[in-house]
This record gives structure tokens, sequence and C-alpha cells, in this order.
């Protein structure tokens, strides 16, 4: 029974999806919130403020378990490594408040789809519905499955019959009311936070709340103007905050605030079409797309056609053909009837309908799939409300870092309560004095300056044209070391120049057609397959599409012409588009083509084809293009020429990009036939016409980048959606395979009827020189590797058809060809996806450049996604950049290294000065002192804060060095770092504050202050000071005046300008430090003036700064003092533990290794001398322990030798949303 219990007390949301959610059922306790209440009241809201942080504390205190249909509170926790809560109270809708009668027998279906979780949901006779609101999701409570499922949208559970017929003729009216009720209205509303909110939301920052107390407490001790110029900096980062806030919340706001405005037409059951607004669409209705339209809400298109611009989406404006949704009669889900290329049917919100195609038997007409932030848009602005947060080692470690220093004030808080107390000061003082150590140890600027350096590398990165969404991944490209690239329009020219056909006939391919001949291509069914089998439409006079489609169809010298009474000698609906001879086109007997019905092109498919007839033809042609493997297999055998595969592997061996084309004759003669054909019909028994030759030039930016990144050890992988042998020939051609590499195809096979799944690893010989001019064959051979050839370079190839097998079939061989995989060709948008996640398991920090279309799900997925697109910021990358060429990888790469190195130097600096300060207020606790206000103020403001804030504003090196910054804080060169500064600056005060007391001179004023005072005038004569102290100060007697403040001071002064020198670092990661001009006179003008009020003998200076002159040469002996510690931790900081090679010593002889999996499973690799298997076949279920090493990657670092094991990927958060 308490199992059972257990389990109703939890569930899932939206499992299995990203932002799968852990659901726990509470209901409140009213004896338990007067506790709670009565505490907070005592505790003067401390108690509220917890609860605020730590929202699962107040369900916990406030509420008991209980199953969740019972729930008045549900708790949320994220099942990601980050464990978050959230606090929801349940709501109930009553379907009782509608205008119209309900049947409330239980067996009567509420609304008429069958698959629809409403008819689960509302319990009868109540007519109530239990819900929860979640980031702006509706969800309401099932008592079939028992959790809570999303409502807005239609379920993916419908057929595409289902969709047809049950939604096919629209929602009745009442349906539409209960739909509304419980979907909530079709909006997309960003509230514009009201400031007061924003202010509140920042004030009660953890690191605000503590920085409150500690301003408190130092007013209250007198420290007026240092808490008032840090009251000012916190007012001035928090109004700027509060605005750059609430400008997101006007822009978000503004930008979907006419998605709810958008007037619609749609079909109401028995009642014929209603106008309405799109606020009030719900799922299931029937939309009438009338022509130019922003898409209010996602929906599948069931009658016509129509061409949208998803700019929106991919970032690329290039028109998309969308498709009706096949009338087929099984009961299979939609989306797995279309598999990957369901997409090709919906209409996404927020996208543009720029034309729409009839069918003929009516308007254009969608079913609304889903509505409000259920949508594609919706998820969108969602993402931006409530982005991810980011894991980054760097942030982790500092978050224990604050911990450490915490814990360090909290030992300074008992050590001071222990000095006072043994004093017998007042209990009031002793408390105070302990807080104030206690407040020492954590600089209130250290938000700011972790993050100004990170300010600093986006307006470089902005100066550069590459913009940044996501500001917190520029710290995490200094650590990339995986860069992957899509080909076409990336690592190539976008655009393609037409090369030449190579036509067939009699099964044979003949002679090749070049179009730099400057004759027209002659008329026949290849010249009529180029010139109707494309997706490019007529807009305003202006042809637009696919730049491939848009060259191929230029190549045939017709033209597209708008729809016009020629349509009707064809009895075609005017939407249909018509091509004719151009005046440079060949003659043609056929005066124009007319395209009926386009199936079109996707990535998954490989392929696109049209239904066209030709003018004065009875009867119907299918066109195709695409893959030229694929298009062959769709062709009959007798129709390709025997030769094939060795002509196309001619042209892709010299990096062409080749299109096949192919043909057949529909024996139908009626144009309701050509519309009811499916797609697997028209696709089938097609004639091979030849080959359409493109070439694709290499950018003249691609190969020294490509070089320039080899050089700093950094891997390079192609990852394209274009022929394996014509990505084999441009990674060699650019150098990506560098010259003499061997390059290992793998050809991975499903499992057939009798025969398991399969792996074939066939070795490309070297290339050979082919028939024709310049034309080279990549013959792949039965040959072994050379000898000694194992210890070269090999790179593995494959195709998105094998990478699909070997991840379902040979999981365990994915990592070792991952480890030396280079080319992956014939990728999906999904396989490219899930290929950076694959790298990013191997603990590879990844980065993926690519055009934004295809690319989308990569660009997201990997750690530093650059997209190459004109608009400043496109929602398909973390990053954007303006120059459409790969330069901008090694940009990137450079400010995140810089912007990593500058993190870790503030990190570090801000530490140090935490601890200077500790130590040499603790020295002073030891007979009840403290520095004076001016003298905190002078460290404080003139020194740390304006280092903060310029330290990190060096430029980049310009040069990538061949090697990473070090992405751990917790790492011993830095731990190393922290400590030894920490013990000179320890050991160089103590001894300072030990020697002084052993002075002639020394009295010891903080005992005998009026002594001192009456005594003044003869110690200043007696050490001869006499001529520049006038004798008429007056010396305030208290707990600042001391010999010991006076020589600990400049000290601890002298220490933090050096060590903001020290931690500086410059080479090989920043320029040197002296080319940060503000940085360098900063410090000069710190030095210069601790230097002068060192020496000087001004008695305003004393008075204010609260000193007493001592002799000149126990002055200089302070200054010697600090200048020895500058140099040894100078040398220790310079020649020890930035000094990469012998940490590397170190490792060897010590047997410390990298912990990244890629780097074990390199070092397994290499001790198996059968890896690579060459030219042989393995099955599933053979074990295979082979394994190899690519060196032409990796750095001079060791690899362990300790047993393999696989960890995951980190990627990045901002520590302070940890507090």
């Amino acid at each position: 029974m308490e199992g059972n219990s257990q389990k109703e007390h939890r569930a899932l949301l939206n499992q299995g999806e990203e932002n799968e959610l852990e659901a726990f059922g509470y209901q409140t306790r009213t004896l338990r919130r007067a506790v709670c209440f009565v505490i907070s009241v005592l505790t003067a809201g401390a108690l509220q403020l917890m609860f605020y942080w730590r929202p699962e504390w107040r369900v916990w205190a406030n509420c008991f378990p209980c199953p969740l249909q019972e729930a008045d509170t549900i708790l949320l926790r994220t099942t990601d490594e980050f464990q978050r809560y959230m606090r929801k109270k349940v709501f109930c809708l009553y379907l009782s408040t509608l205008k119209f009668p309900i049947s409330k027998n239980p067996e009567d279906p509420l609304v008429a789809d069958c698959h629809c979780v409403i008819n689960r949901a509302v319990t009868k006779p109540e007519l109530k519905l239990l819900c929860i609101q979640v980031q702006k999701i509706r969800y309401v409570w099932d008592h079939l499955e028992k959790r809570f499922q999303k409502v807005g949208l239609l379920e993916d559970s419908n057929s595409c019959y289902d969709i047809h017929h049950t939604f096919g003729l629209g929602l009745s009216s009442e349906e539409q009311e209960i739909r509304r009720l419980v979907c909530g209205p079709n909006a997309i509303e960003v509230e514009i936070q009201p400031i007061w909110k924003l202010l509140i939301k920042q004030v009660l920052n953890p690191f605000y709340v503590f920085q409150a107390f500690t301003l408190t407490l130092w007013l209250s001790q007198g420290y007026i103007e240092y808490s008032v110029a840090i009251i000012i900096l916190t007012v001035i980062s928090i109004v700027l905050s509060v605005y750059d806030l609430r400008q997101q919340s006007v822009k978000l706001h503004n930008l979907v605030e006419d998605h709810n405005k958008v007037q619609v037409t749609i079909t109401v059951k028995d009642k014929g079409l209603q106008e309405l607004e799109s606020h009030l669409l719900v799922p299931g209705d029937v939309l009438i797309l009338p022509g130019k339209l922003s898409l209010p809400c996602d929906a599948v298109l069931i009658d016509g056609s129509c061409v949208v611009n998803e700019g929106m989406l991919t970032g690329e404006s290039i028109p998309v053909t969308k498709t009706p949704l096949p009338h087929t009669e099984n009961t299979m889900p939609w989306k797995s009837h279309s598999l990957e290329d369901h997409r090709k049917h919906v209409l996404f919100c927020g996208t543009e309908v720029i034309q729409v195609k009839p069918s003929g038997q009516g308007p254009v007409r969608a079913v609304v799939l889903q509505t409000g932030y259920n949508t594609a848009k919706g998820d969108l602005v969602r993402s931006i409300l409530y982005p991810r947060p980011l894991n980054f080692k760097l942030y982790n470690e500092a978050f224990k870092f604050m911990v450490f220093l915490a814990f360090l004030g909290v030992v300074g808080f008992f050590y001071a309560l222990g000095i006072y107390m043994y004093h017998e000061v007042s209990p009031r003082d002793t408390t105070t004095m302990a807080l104030l150590l206690l407040t020492v140890t954590v600089p209130p600027v250290l938000p700011a300056a972790l993050t100004i350096g990170i300010v600093y590398a986006q307006k470089r990165l902005k100066k550069k044209k590459i913009f940044c969404i996501s500001p917190q991944r520029i710290n995490m490209c200094g650590q990339t070391n995986l860069v992957c690239f899509d080909k076409t329009g990336t690592l190539t020219e976008d655009g393609l120049d037409l090369w030449g056909t190579v036509p067939t006939a009699d099964d044979c391919f003949q002679e090749v057609h070049s179009f730099d001949s400057g004759k027209a291509l002659p008329w026949g069914p290849m010249c009529a397959a180029m010139a109707s089998c494309h997706s490019l439409i007529l807009l305003d006079g202006t042809i637009q599409g696919d730049p491939l489609d848009l060259k191929m169809f230029e190549g045939t010298a017709w033209k597209m012409e708008d729809c016009n009474i020629d349509s009707c000698k064809f009895g075609m609906s005017n939407s249909n588009t018509i091509i004719k001879p151009g005046p440079k086109a060949s003659q043609s007997p056929v005066a124009a083509i007319v395209v009926l019905r386009q199936f079109p092109f996707s990535s998954s498919l490989q392929r696109m084809s049209v239904i066209a007839q030709l003018a004065g033809e009875v009867h119907f042609h299918v066109y195709m293009k695409g893959a030229p493997e694929m298009v062959a297999r769709f062709c009959r055998s007798e129709t390709v020429p025997k030769n094939f595969p060795e002509v196309l592997k001619n042209y892709t061996v010299q990096g062409f990009r080749v299109i096949a084309l192919a043909q057949k004759v529909l024996r139908m003669r009626k144009l309701s036939e050509v519309e009811r054909l499916a797609r697997e019909d028209a696709e089938s028994e097609l004639t091979f016409l030849g080959l359409l030759i493109m070439e694709n030039r290499l950018k003249k930016e691609t190969k020294p980048v490509l070089k320039e990144l080899s050089e700093a050890h950094i891997r390079t992988v192609m990852i394209t959606g274009d022929n394996l042998q014509t990505a084999i020939t441009v990674a060699k051609n650019s150098e990506m395979i560098p010259p003499g590499s061997q390059v290992i195809i793998v050809e991975a096979n499903e499992p057939e009827e009798n025969f398991p799944a399969s792996v074939t690893w066939q070795l490309v010989e070297k290339q050979e020189t082919g028939p024709g001019k310049d034309e080279t064959y990549i013959n792949i051979g039965n040959s072994s590797l050379p000898d000694g050839g194992r210890g070269s370079c090999y790179h593995f190839a494959m195709t998105g058809k094998s990478y699909q097998v070997i991840c379902q079939h040979f999981s365990s061989l994915l990592p070792k060809i991952l480890v030396n995989g280079t080319i992956f060709a014939r990728m999906s948008p999904g396989q490219k996806s899930s290929l950076v996640e694959e790298f990013q398991k191997l603990n590879y920090y990844v980065g993926m450049c690519g055009d934004g279309a295809n690319d989308c799900g990569a660009l997201k997925m990997a750690h530093a996604g650059i997209s190459l697109s004109e608009q400043e910021a496109s929602v398909a990358s973390p990053f954007t950049s303006k120059t459409a060429n790969i330069e901008c990888v090694p940009h990137l790469i450079r400010e995140g290294r810089a912007a990593l190195v500058s993190s870790f130097g503030v990190f570090k600096y801000l530490t140090m000065y935490g601890i200077i300060q500790f130590i040499g207020t603790s020295l002073l606790y030891w007979q009840l002192q403290l520095f004076g206000n001016y003298q905190y103020l002078m460290q404080d403001i003139a020194i740390t804060l304006m280092v903060c804030l310029t330290m990190s504003s060096t430029d980049a090196y310009p040069k990538l060095a061949p090697y990473r910054p070090a992405g751990q804080l917790l790492s011993p060169p830095l731990l190393l770092s922290v400590f030894l500064n920490s013990c000179f600056s320890c050991i160089t005060q103590v001894c300072a504050f030990l020697y002084v007391k052993q002075q002639p001179w020394y009295c010891e004023v903080y005992r005998y202050s009026e002594c001192f005072l009456t005594n003044k005038s003869n110690f200043s004569t007696s050490v001869s000071l006499g001529r520049n102290w006038t004798g008429n100060a007056t010396l305030v007697p208290g707990s600042v005046l001391s010999f010991e403040s006076t020589t600990l001071w400049p000290i601890t002064t002298f220490n933090c300008i050096t060590i903001a020198f020290i931690f500086s670092k410059g080479k090989p990661f920043r320029k040197p430090v002296y080319t940060n001009y503000i940085f360098s006179l900063l410090l000069i003008s710190a030095l210069g003036l601790t230097i002068f009020i060192l020496f000087s003998d001004f008695q305003d200076i004393y008075q204010g700064m609260e000193f007493i002159p001592t002799i000149t040469s126990w002055r200089a002996s302070i200054l010697v003092a600090s200048l020895i510690q500058f140099c040894v931790a100078f040398f220790v900081e310079d020649a020890i533990l930035q000094n990469r090679e012998l940490w590397l010593l170190i490792k060897k002889e010590f047997g410390f290794y990298s912990k990244s999996s890629y780097r074990k499973w390199q070092k397994k690799l290499a001790e198996d001398a059968t890896w690579p298997p060459t030219n042989r076949t393995m099955y599933s279920g053979e074990s295979n322990n082979g394994f190899y090493i690519n060196r032409g990657y990796e750095s001079p670092e060791q690899v362990p030798k300790e047993k393999l094991e696989l960890g995951g990927q980190t990627i990045e958060q901002h520590f302070w949303t940890r507090l």
C-alpha cells in the first residue's frame, strides 16, 4: 500500500522530452502555515526570504504529501543534473460555466476526438478539471493515465485518416467553446515586467542580500565613504540590470504582440465559414488560407499546397513548399507515416505564407495542430523566457571557491569573537567586529568583475561582425577542441556554377554538354526535368527559391510566367506553375510545361519530384532529381548505365556536386487521379536521364583557417548532406585530411532476413590519374595498410545511413570511430544533432559552424554554434557571423580563450585581495584594531575596483596557441598560485607586524594613546621628522591609529597592485599587459600614489589616512620588503606555476593523466595492433577490441593508462544563479 501511495504521489510531466519534470502532490495544512507565519514575523522575514530562494522548503514546511489527484500544491523538479524546484498551485476549471448544456453521462464524450485528453480529464457529474500552469503551458489531470497532460495541441496519436475525417469539416461551435475554456487562448503573451517587480527580483538576489547586511554593518561602524561608494556602484549595477531586463521584456513583448491580432477565417461544422480573431483558435479548427498570411498557430495542411518563408525558424529566407497530408486509411500516427519528413505538411506559427496553390476542390485548408505557447514560435519565446541553465566547470568551481571564502570568513568570525571576548569588550561591539571580519573575505565587486570580461569579449566580437545571444558561452568557446563544419556554403562557395550535363541514351552515358561552350541545352527529357523539377516560385515578377534550383533552372534558359489564360487550355487551376522556353533556349516542340504537383525535397529523403504536363500532350510526366545513389534506386535497373558508379566517382572525387535526374510517363489521364497519387507510386519504375554536374569551389578563406586550427591542435570534422566521395575530395583539397593521410570508408548495412547487420572497412588507395584531363579516381581496393602505416594519420569517412546503423547495432564501435572520424556525408539534420551530442559524450568541447538552415539542431546542441547569416541574431544558434566564411571560428576561439583566462585572472585576484585584507585585518584584531576608513577606501575603490573593471580589456593574442587554457579553477597550478601567494602575503605581513614592535621608536599607541599624544612632539623630534612635521596635527585616539596599521597598509596595498600585474598574464592567450593602456596606467598611477603616500610627510595626508609618521629608513624597508615579495611571487608564478613543460613532466613522472573520455579511448586504441580494421567486414554480435589513435590532432600531453571510463560532458551555468 505504501508503495502504491508513493506512486500516486509522484508522476512525470513531458516524459522523454527535453523539458521533463517530476511532479509531487502536496496538501496545505493550516496549522503549519500559521507556525511558519509566526516564525517569519519573529525572524523579521528571514524565513520568507529562505522560502523565496528555496521554494521546496516552503512546500515541505507548509504542506503534507498526498496523491496528485488530491493535491492543491504541486512541487515540480527538473530531471536534469541541476534538480531545480518549482512550486505551482492547482486550479479548477468548471465546464458548467459554459452557456450551453453538457451531458453528465460518463459514457458520452465531450469532444469528438477519441484521442483527446479532455475526455479523460473531466470528472462527471461535477464537470470539473484539475489544472496547473507551468512555464506558460497548461496541463490537466488525466484520470486514466494518472498524470498531468498538456492541453493546447492535437495528440500525436491521431492518424492521417483521423485528421481528415474527424477535423476535416471543422469543429462544432460547442466543441470550440469547450476547447477554448480548457486550452486557453491562442496567444503568445509576454508581460512587460513592472519595474518594481524586476527591482525586487534583483534586490532579493542572495549576493545583494549579503551585501546589504555588509553595508549596514559598515555604516553602523562609521565607514560612510566606502559604504556609500559601494552603494552607488550597487545601485548603478541594479539599475542597469533592471533597465536591460526591462528592455528585453519590451522587445520580446513587441515581437509577439502582433501575433495575437491576426484576423482569420475558419470552417465551423454545419455553419460554414466564420471570421474571428486568432486568439480564439483552438486545436482542431479548420483554418482557411486565402493568400499571404502570418501564421498564428501550428497547422497541418489537408487540402491544397502553399509556399512559406521559414526564415524565422531557420535564419534562411528561402521559400519552402508545403504539401497536404495524404489521405491514407491506416491507423498509424500521422507523424510516423511521414517519418522525418512530416514537417513538409506542417505550417509553423510565426512563418509567412507567401503563396497558396488551391487543389481545385476549394480553398487551401489546414487543421490547427497547436496553439499558444505549444507552437514553434511559442517554444522559441519560452526558450528565451526560461533558458536552460548551463553548467560550465569554471562557474561550478567558482561557486565552491565562494563557499571556501565564506568558510574563511566564518573562521575569522569565531577568531574575532574569541579575541574580543578575551579582552572583555562589550557583547555588542564584539559581535559587530566579528561580523566585520566575516564580511572581509567576500569582495563586493566579484559578480561585476567576472561579468565584465565577457562584456569586453562580446564587444570585440561585435567589431568582427560576430553577434552573440548567449554571452556566457563565450568562456566555453575558449575550451573548444573540436569544430564541425557544414560543407556547402560554409567550406565551399554557396553559389554553385553549372559545369555540364552527362545525358544517357541506350543505357549508356553520352557526350558531356558543357555550359562553358555557350551553346543552349538541347531539348529533351533532361531539359524538361531541369526546367520543371524544382521548388522555385514567381513572386512579384522575381524567381525565388533554393540557389541550386535557381542555377539549374537558369541553365535551361527557360522562363517562368505568371499564371494566365493559357492554364485553361490544360484545365488547370490558375495556381499551377507554367514554364515556357526563353528567347535563348534551344528550339523545343513543347510550348509550355505546367507543374501540377510537387513532392518537396527534404534532407532525409535526398530527393524531390514533380508531376508535370507538356503542352499538347494528354498524359502526365513524373520528373525526379536528387542524390545520384538515391535516384538510381528508384529507376529501372536496365536504364541505369552499368558504369554508373565509376562515372559518378570520376566527378565526385574532383569535388563536383552531382545531381541525378529521372522521369517516367504516367498512364493516367485524369487530373483527379494525379491529385490522389501517392508519392511512393509516383516515385517508382523511373527512367534514368543522366547527371547534372555543378562546381562547388572552396572559399578562399577555408584552407588557411583549417590550417590555423590544425596547428592549434583543434580537430576539424565535416558534416554534410552531400555525396561521400565529394566530401572526401573537398576534405583533401582543403587539407582537413592532411597530405599523405589514409582514409578508411566505414560502410554499415542494416540486418536482412538471413544476415545480421554488418560493417565493412575499406581503405581508400592513393589517387590515380583518370582518362580525362585533370580527372582522378579514388580506388577502393583490397590492399592492406602499408608497412609502418599504423603510425600514420588515419581518418574514417561514413554516410548518415552507416552512422545510423552503427548507432543501432554497433554502439560499442561508435566512440572508437568518432575518435578518428573526419567525414560524415549524407547526414540528415537529426543525425547532425546526434553526432554533435556523441562527440560531447566523449568530453569534446564541440564547435559547429553552418549556414543555419539544415544545421539548426546541431548549432543549438554544440557548445559553440556559429551560424553564417546576414541577420545580427539568429535564433538558430548562440553565435551569428555576418561574414559568410569560417574566419569567424578562430576569432571566436581566440576571444573565448582570452575571456576564459581573464575570468581566471580576475577570480584569482579577487580571491587574493580578500585573503590579503583578511590577514591584515586579523593581525590588527589581535590588538583590537583595524584599518582606517580611507585606508580601506584607497584599496577598494582606487585599486581593486579600477583593476577589476580594466583587467579583462586586454585583447586576445592574434595567434592560436597549440593548447587550450586551463578549464578548471580547482587545478593544481591555480590552487598552488592562490596558496603560495597567500603564504607570501602572510609571511610578509606577520614579519612586518612583529618587526615593527622591535623598533626603538615603537610605542603601543592603541594602549597608551593619552601618553602618545602628550609626548608626540618629543617623539617627532627624536626621530628627525620635525622639519617636515608641524607638530600641530590633532591625532584622534581610537582603534585605527597605530604603527602596526601604518606599516601593514602600504604592504597590503603594494601586494594588491603587484598581484594584479602578476595575474594579468599575456601570451599565449592574450596580448602583453602593456597593450592594455588603461589598465597599465591605472597600475602605475596606483603604485606611484602609494609610494607618494608612504614617503610624503604632509600633515593632511597623515591625518586623513590615519597614519603615524615613521623614520625614512623604515619606510624604505617596507618598500624593499614589498619588492622582494613581488619578485618571489612573480618568479614562482611565471617560471614554475605557468611553466607548461614543467607540469607535463610532473604529470608524466607521477602518472597523472587526462580524465577526458576521448583521450582514454585514444590510449586504448593506440595499444591495439589490429586497429584500424581495413578491408574486412564485421557482423553484429562479433566481439571487437581494436583500438587506434590519431596522432595528428593531439598535443604532447600524455593520455591515461588506467581503465577506460566514459564520462558525460558538462555544459555551462553562471554560478551566481546557483546562490
